[in-house]
């Protein structure tokens, strides 16, 4: 584990961190968790399922299908990853059954350079986010974004800049609009130096110092 960059981490009170787990045992989490660290994301469901501690605050962070939602709503404290209006109904409808109310990120696509990204197109955040609008039990908390895996920093500090522009826009008539979640280990330090105040870090986390 890299104990120090955990304690520089978690010593930010301005920037949460969400530790990515993704092909990690169960006991390197609860050993983060003695580390300090009490929020834990996930990327596929089947995994999160495997490890699950009720105990700990988790995020579903990578591409939900809609027939998964059933699995994690009741269990996460967020779902990172909204990219479509489909998705946001049957969040919806889950959490209704549950009798919550589902915080979620919606997840813009900025990169340009990459078609495999997920996320929503820009343009259609508006329309997404009038739909959550109308729904009981989605409270919309940020956005969310996966940067360029770009040699050229510049290109990853525009992308950050521009969902910084964008998040800083929906933020002013948005009462529980409070995450911007951007950076990962290869470019944390970026994000966060261009408006991120939520980092989603894993191999760096398991490295040792």
């Amino acid at each position: 584990m890299n104990e120090t960059l955990i304690a520089e981490r978690l010593a930010d009170p301005n920037v949460k961190l969400v530790a990515v787990t993704k092909k990690h045992t169960a006991e390197e989490v609860d050993e983060l968790y003695r580390l300090g660290v009490r929020t834990f994301g996930e990327n596929r469901v089947q995994e999160f399922l495997e490890k699950y501690n009720p105990d700990y605050d988790w995020h579903i962070i990578g591409h939900l299908q809609t027939n998964k939602v059933k699995y994690v709503v009741g269990k996460v404290s967020m779902i990172e990853s909204l990219d479509s209006e489909k998705l946001a109904r049957e969040i919806e409808k889950q959490a209704a059954k549950n009798g919550i109310v589902q915080d979620i990120l919606i997840e813009v696509r900025v990169s340009k350079s990459d078609e495999n990204k997920t996320g929503l197109p820009p343009e259609q955040l508006d329309d997404l986010l009038a739909l959550c609008d109308t729904l009981d039990h989605v409270r919309v908390r940020g956005l969310m974004t996966i940067a360029s895996n770009h040699v050229d920093e510049s290109v990853n500090a525009a992308e950050f800049d521009f969902m910084k522009k964008l998040f800083d826009s929906h933020k002013t008539d948005r009462k529980d609009f409070d995450y911007l979640s951007m950076g990962m280990s290869s470019d944390y330090a970026l994000a966060i130096e261009h408006g991120s105040n939520m980092v989603r870090i894993g191999t760096a986390l398991f490295e040792n110092a």
